[in-house]
């Protein structure tokens, strides 16, 4: 059983052949489940021009969830800071701190959200991609202002989402706990950690190192089930790997007809080989040993599966056999 808390990315994966509508339903619906299944918090990640992914605000996201949610933890995972006006940031993600009795995150990233140049420009305006020094302003200036001009209470719980190691070198001078995408980038993990840890310089925001690591997790019935519900997600990635940003998100129907080159066959693999995906059993040791190697304070799952109902049935089994069950009064 993995005794740190477990929490949930929500990366809003729309459907080949259906509406981006029914994505917004099934977010409604997966807040409600992931509160009620136990798990400590929610995030929303920042997606733009894409056709697997739905481009839905994370302040928006966490608004509609926080109204329809009494307990879980909701936030952005996250809001992408060259897209957007520090003050509008600090005014946006205070209002809901204050709103929802201070159950609210403001996770930080750097990237554009988006494969498409075009749409990276008109995200900034026109500017380029965020140097280092600009986006440690960004950040700065975001924390600077929910405190000095937001003036609400109690204010946002922020984090800095991080990739590499130079993330985590933001996150150690800021004093920010880290939430770390070891579900994009698990080979640059370890190395970021440690820096992190070794650098670490305690805030008014935290006072000694804290860890979140985003894992993809995808939980069934068997290995082979979960094999068949990663699919799908194999076949986004293998397009990423040809620079392919534009594809759909296919059926898992669609994706076992799918032929893999040799070469992309060997790099997923790889990259399986570190996340956390198959039966009950073979994810609960995959989480543990993730936890041991990390030494996570939290883990934060992402499963992106085609069908509401088997991400849901994900979650569900690591609750029931990974979890440790929260102790009663």
């Amino acid at each position: 059983m993995i005794t740190v808390p477990l929490s949930a990315l929500e990366v809003a994966m729309v459907q080949t052949g259906t509406p981006a509508e029914d994505t917004l339903r099934d977010t409604t619906e997966f807040a409600r489940r992931v509160e009620d299944l136990g798990y400590l918090r929610l995030w929303y990640a920042e997606h733009h021009h894409s056709p697997a992914i739905g481009a839905f605000p994370p302040v928006v996201l966490t608004a509609h969830a926080a109204a329809l949610t009494a307990s879980i933890r909701l936030g952005s995972g996250g809001v992408l800071a060259p897209n957007h006006a520090p003050i509008m940031l600090a005014e946006q993600f205070g209002t809901l701190a204050a709103l929802h009795g201070g159950r609210i995150d403001l996770g930080i990233g750097r990237g554009p959200g988006t494969f498409d140049d075009a749409t990276a420009r008109a995200l900034r305006r026109g500017a380029g991609p965020t140097t280092d020094d600009e986006y440690r302003d960004d950040v700065s200036s975001t924390l600077r202002l929910l405190v000095d001009e937001v003036g609400l209470d109690p204010l946002p719980e922020p984090w800095l989402l991080s990739s590499s190691t130079a993330g985590a070198a933001l996150a150690a001078e800021l004093g920010l706990p880290i939430a770390f995408a070891h579900h994009i980038r698990p080979d640059n993990t370890l190395a970021a950690l440690a820096h992190y840890r070794e650098r670490f310089s305690p805030s008014r925001w935290c006072a000694s190192p804290r860890v979140l690591v985003c894992v993809e997790t995808v939980c069934a019935g068997t290995d082979e089930e979960a094999a068949r519900l990663v699919g799908p997600m194999d076949v986004i990635k293998a397009g990423l790997l040809k620079g392919q940003g534009g594809i759909p998100f296919p059926t898992p129907e669609e994706a076992a007809a799918h032929s893999f080159t040799a070469e992309e066959t060997q790099l997923l693999a790889g990259f399986r080989a570190h996340q956390a995906q198959g039966s009950p059993e073979t994810v609960a040791k995959q989480l543990t040993n993730l936890v041991d190697l990390t030494g996570a304070d939290e883990l934060m799952l992402v499963t992106p599966v085609y069908a509401l109902a088997d991400r849901l049935r994900s979650y569900e089994l690591v609750k029931q056999h990974v979890m440790m069950p929260t102790p009663t009064a």
